[in-house]
């Protein structure tokens, strides 16, 4: 879904239940202007009567507010309405207008908060005006009493406290009625302790296993960097398929490489040991006592039998309980990971009360499973004592007839209980079979599948530099996952080279698709795009990609550092310092990057989460910055960008954007209107293509005209 639509879900969860406090966090900021205009006209009914929280970037969200509270490091230096406001020349809100209209932008009072607090009244706080200490804060400090969070905080705000050490004895101690159990388990565990690493001394295992391991590890090493080596050249359309999704490819990398270890490892050992174990003890009972040893070995498979059900059953019960617990684990995490919406909704009942709904089936199946492995261990554990009774009772007879000695008895009788238990170890590695070869299956899958996009394709050309001239001819496209929507239908327009040319429209009238198919994420269903006279099937795709940066509407940041993450951009891993530099000043990155604790050095999070939104787009901004592109694509780059931000970074943009053939995606005026070429796109067609005054000038029936109009409208 594009950004706006998924915006617009959002506010309808939010409006449909009906708040007594609404809380708006840019609620507008992906929509275009004329899906703004409707969704803000439902939000300020919705707000009616209620205490609301807005923040925005936009002044349309703000202007009407009843009451407008300006912060800076948490100190209110100005309040009141917007006329009030706009009455001080000299003030920061009025200055702030005036750039935006200076602009002739829509929006964007950056980080606004709006507040209804008594009476329906609504205000609006900001926090990247520079602080001016002439002003009053008298009227401000009356509407949020004891809310300040600058740096004198209040006596009554708690420290926070460093969590206990983890106590060993504590916990020991909470098991105290249980010491009779505990001292039983220490002495049952010391016993088996000392037995293991005798009988692994003897029998010499411990080589064997340590082969097999080495083998193992190296083919797991093996598969998951040619599997992983393999799926970085399949095309985009392969990922977006649910079977593909990032858990689905994760678990395949992490478990059906162990699985392929295991087969050749573990398996094939304890397949040659069986075979070892079956013939020497065969051999042994024969030379031995071959009477008794026939006996033995003709009740062996009962032994085998109920040592192999009673392993099975007890695998089975463990897998069938953990698919059980799927469900309710899978709820758990999804209300953990999103614990902010269901704090927010006050969902926290529901969610318990379905938590107690999905735990009713894997109870049941507990009792099942319990009483079906009580008959199924006893009639098991009764077969081997009934065994275990004629081994005796035949032995005896030929001990006491004179036939053998007790010690002939008891070597067999140790040597095939010994053995009957190795069979029916090599027993269970039947379902360990099927899933190693299912698992195989999947990773030659894999590893043997021909992309429909190769991006190494070994004729293909490969340019020394592009000069950035690009056509759509009759291009028809859909999303292979959703081939019914057609998205282009006989699009054709040109991209000038060496100029700017800006894409505008509503949300899902296809313009981050263009985006798409100049990267050749996807090909077209029907038609071509061109390159320099050349149809882009026809380029080596990754020597393509070297003259191409994309900076997207979400960037994509890596668990990193900020040097790492810009360093992403360049062509080789030799880069200057004072290069990464420059392309950080550039996109307006550097001042924020140094007041960082670690500079450069601080570390990203897992996708950029220990950043806000600017600064992750800001980094990524630089990243395209260090390439230094020929063709250069900018899908809502500025989007998440404060004013003052974002019309440094345009300026920014705009030196980097000449000579260079540039493509930009956005909503905002600003953005757009010194591009060279403003392509309308409407449901998928081009419906009006010019300049900013050429498309001005077609009046009140152009499609370009009404944008503007609705723009200067909520601005």
């Amino acid at each position: 879904m594009s950004g706006g639509q998924k915006q617009r879900i959002a506010i309808a969860r939010a409006i449909i239940k009906s708040p007594a406090i609404l809380l708006l966090d840019e609620a507008t900021s992906a929509l275009d202007s004329e899906s703004e205009m409707v969704v803000q006209e439902a939000l300020d009914n919705a707000s009616v009567g209620q205490t609301t929280i807005v923040i925005a970037h936009r002044l349309s969200t703000i202007r009407d507010a009843d009451v407008i509270c300006v912060v800076h490091d948490g100190r209110i230096v100005e309040s009141g309405s917007h006329e009030e406001l706009m009455e001080s020349l000299d003030g920061q809100y009025a200055s702030l207008v005036r750039l935006q209209q200076m602009d002739n932008k829509d929006s964007d009072v950056n980080n606004n908060i709006s507040v209804r607090v008594q009476g329906g009244q609504l205000s609006v706080l900001s926090k990247d005006l520079k602080y001016n200490p002439k002003l009053s804060t008298e009227s401000g400090s009356n509407l949020l009493t004891n809310t300040s969070v600058g740096p004198n905080l209040p006596a009554s705000v708690p420290k926070s406290k460093q969590p206990p050490l983890p106590s060993f004895k504590r916990l020991m101690a909470m098991n105290r009625p249980e010491w009779k159990h505990a001292l039983c388990g220490c002495l049952s565990a010391a016993l088996y302790g000392a037995i293991q690493p005798i009988s692994a001394y003897v029998s010499g295992s411990m080589v064997s296993h340590y082969s097999f391991a080495y083998m193992g590890g190296y083919l797991t090493k093996r598969i998951r960097e040619q599997m992983l080596s393999k799926i970085l050249t399949f095309e985009v359309n392969w990922f977006d398929e649910e079977e593909n999704s990032t858990g689905a490819i994760c678990s395949r990398l992490a478990k059906e490489a162990n699985l392929v270890r295991s087969l050749v490892g573990e398996r094939v050992s304890l397949l040659v040991q069986t075979i070892s174990a079956v013939a020497i003890a065969c051999t042994i009972g024969l030379v031995i006592a071959w009477r008794l040893a026939v006996v033995m070995i003709a009740v062996q498979p009962v032994v085998v039998v109920c040592f192999y059900t009673q392993r099975i059953l007890l695998k089975s019960m463990l897998k069938k309980s953990i698919k059980a617990q799927e469900e309710s684990s899978k709820l758990a995490a999804e209300a953990v990971s999103n614990i902010r919406t269901i704090t927010a909704f006050s969902s926290q009942e529901r969610i318990l009360k379905l938590l107690k709904t999905v735990q009713e089936g894997p109870r049941r199946e507990s009792v099942r499973q319990s009483w079906l492995a009580g008959s199924v261990l006893a009639t098991s554990r009764s077969l081997v004592t009934c065994t275990t009774v004629l081994n005796f009772w035949y032995g005896g007879r030929l001990i006491a007839d004179g036939k053998i000695v007790a010690k002939a008895f008891f070597e067999i009788f140790t040597v095939f209980v010994s053995t009957g238990r190795v069979i029916a170890d090599a027993g269970t590695m039947t379902t360990d079979l099927a899933k190693g070869s299912d698992a195989v299956g999947s990773v030659f899958a894999v590893l043997d599948r021909s992309t429909a996009i190769d991006p190494e394709n070994p004729n293909g050309y490969v340019p020394d530099k592009i000069k950035g001239q690009i056509r759509f001819h009759n291009v028809d496209f859909a999303y292979p996952t959703r081939p019914n929507v057609v998205i282009f239908k006989d699009l054709s327009f040109e991209i000038d080279q060496g100029k700017s040319t800006a894409i505008v429209g509503p949300s899902g009238s296809g313009k981050s698709t263009i985006i798409g198919l100049i990267e050749r994420f996807y090909d077209p269903l029907k038609g071509s795009v061109i390159i320099d006279g050349r149809d882009l099937k026809s380029y080596h795709l990754r020597s393509l990609r070297q003259h191409i940066a994309l900076v997207s509407q979400e960037p994509a940041l890596f668990a990193g550092t900020i040097r790492e993450n810009i360093m992403y951009g360049g062509a080789s891993e030799n880069i200057e310092e004072s290069e990464i530099i420059e392309a950080a000043k550039a996109a307006n990155a550097h001042e924020f990057i140094t007041s960082l604790s670690n500079g450069y050095e601080t570390n990203c999070g897992d996708r950029g989460a220990q950043l806000s939104g600017g600064q992750k787009q800001r980094i990524a901004i630089a990243r395209a910055v260090l390439k230094n592109p020929s063709v250069l694509l900018l899908d809502e780059a500025t989007s998440a960008l404060d004013s003052q931000s974002e019309r440094v970074v345009q300026e920014a943009l705009e030196r980097v954007m000449v000579g260079r053939t540039s493509v930009v995606i956005a909503h905002r005026l600003s953005t757009i209107q010194n591009c060279h070429v403003i392509a309308v796109l409407d449901k998928g067609k081009l419906v009006e293509c010019g300049n900013h005054s050429s498309l001005l000038a077609k009046g009140p029936t152009g499609a370009y005209f009404s944008f503007v109009s609705l723009q200067s409208n909520l601005g």
